[in-house]
């Protein structure tokens, strides 16, 4: 069910029709979030520029789309895992491992120490132990590594929470059911 009305780009006024264009330049269309997101251009804006610093983070683009696929999962946001999943398989990304990282897994071993963090913040609300950041640094996660896993928590966080209570409909393939 959805909580709020669109705007849709031939309806954008002059604050959010230039993020629309560059949107649309982007991505080739202004998608449902950010239609949702166009009700309020400050926070549309916020969200774009949050999001355009996580892509520069020195986490590769494979493990972003892994966290963002382990947290969508985590939170139950169809919009976010159908998102991330056509964005991971864009990446070359195989379905093996998109459908591991839903469930927070991964097979390369730093990569699995990062999701299995990822999924535990989830889970204990951003109240890790320091046992689970000693094993995450175990694996070679940097200190800066470590702040930017933070920072594309927060996105996916926000994204997610955002999708959930706004009821955004899915304008992507849908992801398969994870068995």
């Amino acid at each position: 069910m959805l909580r709020v009305t669109p705007v849709l780009p031939e309806k954008a006024g002059p604050e959010l029709k230039p993020l629309y264009e560059a949107l649309e330049k982007k991505m080739g269309r202004v998608i449902n979030i950010f239609q949702n997101m166009g009700n309020s251009p400050l926070t549309l804006k916020a969200f774009l520029a949050l999001s355009e610093a996580a892509a520069h983070t020195h986490l590769s683009a494979k493990v972003r789309e892994e966290i963002a696929l382990t947290i969508g999962q985590a939170n139950q946001c169809e919009y976010c895992v159908s998102a991330h999943t056509l964005s991971a398989k864009a990446h070359g990304i195989p379905e093996q491992e998109i459908l591991l990282a839903r469930k927070g897994e991964a097979q390369e071993p730093k990569t699995k120490a990062i999701l299995k963090f990822v999924k535990i913040v989830v889970e204990k609300r951003g109240k890790v132990s320091e046992e689970d950041v000693v094993a995450l640094k175990n694996e070679g996660v940097s200190d800066q590594e470590l702040i930017e896993i933070v920072l594309n928590i927060a996105v996916n966080m926000f994204t997610n929470y955002f999708n959930n209570i706004i009821g955004t409909q899915v304008d992507f393939p849908e992801a398969p059911p994870l068995t």
